[in-house]
């Protein structure tokens, strides 16, 4: 199996990808028995469904690549180093992870770190061939229309006490501090999603993952943006099941803003 999925626009192509790196639920067949079964069955760090809730995309003209694999399998979204994306004391999963965003371990040995030799086995398995295709798909874009934007797509529960004691905003619009993309870009986006329902938080607590940080680079006309959400404005109260009604109400705020991006870059 390939380490992604590519869903291709339906309707004449915009100049907007989106990257959906933590939906995958697979795992290789020679990693399997390393893992605890209990929680393999379903590895609850996962962005659940955001691949189905952002599925109207293509049919506005958007590409979209999104993940296979699980990101306990290799987090595509950290630095191939696994250095720290922050510094505030929160849990920090690296690369290669050995516990979950509540410091249970998630290997049957406890182990406290994935082996050099297999770290690098899996990046270029799994994480080169995600990265690799996304500046593919971004310059093709980028080719036609001059200009692009990235948009990496993200969920999380609504509390995650060991990243912060209190509730996510219901959306975190992250631009690692205004880098990653044009003002006029994230001005956009902030206009729009600050005029739903919905609570917005502006890089706090999450700025920008890797993705956000190596693809956005504004001076080339090529923009990234990380958008990341609550479970609970998709799924059901338990955050384990996709909530029709919910998701609708999601997706329209979604499309709206992906529709006014476009025109800011002048489709």
């Amino acid at each position: 199996m390939i380490p992604f999925k590519i869903s291709l626009p339906s309707h004449q192509r915009i100049p907007i990808l989106l990257s959906v790196p933590h939906c995958g639920t697979y795992f290789p067949d020679e990693l399997k028995d390393q893992y605890k079964p209990e929680l393999l069955a379903a590895p609850d760090d996962t962005d659940w469904f955001v691949d189905k809730l952002y599925s109207f995309a293509p049919t506005m003209g958007v590409t979209m690549i999104s993940a296979t694999y699980s990101r306990w399998v290799i987090d595509l979204n950290r630095d191939p180093e696994s250095k720290p994306l922050y510094n505030d004391g929160r849990i920090i999963t690296g690369l290669c992870p050995t516990t979950n965003f509540l410091g249970e371990p998630i290997y049957k040995d406890h182990r406290n770190e994935v082996e050099r030799p297999e770290v690098l086995r899996r990046f270029e398995i799994y994480y080169r061939p995600y990265h690799t295709k996304i500046q593919e798909l971004l310059n093709d874009l980028k080719a036609e229309f001059g200009i692009v934007l990235l948009w990496d797509c993200h969920s999380i529960r609504q509390v995650v006490t060991t990243i912060q004691k209190e509730k996510f905003p219901d959306l975190i619009l992250g631009d690692v501090d205004g880098t990653s993309a044009s003002p006029g870009i994230i001005e956009t986006a902030l206009g729009v999603l600050d005029h739903g329902s919905y609570s917005v938080s502006h890089n706090h607590p999450f700025k920008g993952g890797t993705i956000t940080r190596q693809f956005g680079k504004p001076l080339e006309n090529q923009h990234a943006l990380q958008l990341e959400m609550t479970k609970i404005n998709y799924m059901d109260d338990r955050e384990m099941q996709y909530n029709a009604e919910r998701a609708t109400n999601m997706q329209l705020l979604l499309s709206n803003t992906l529709s006014k991006l476009s025109e800011k870059m002048g489709v």
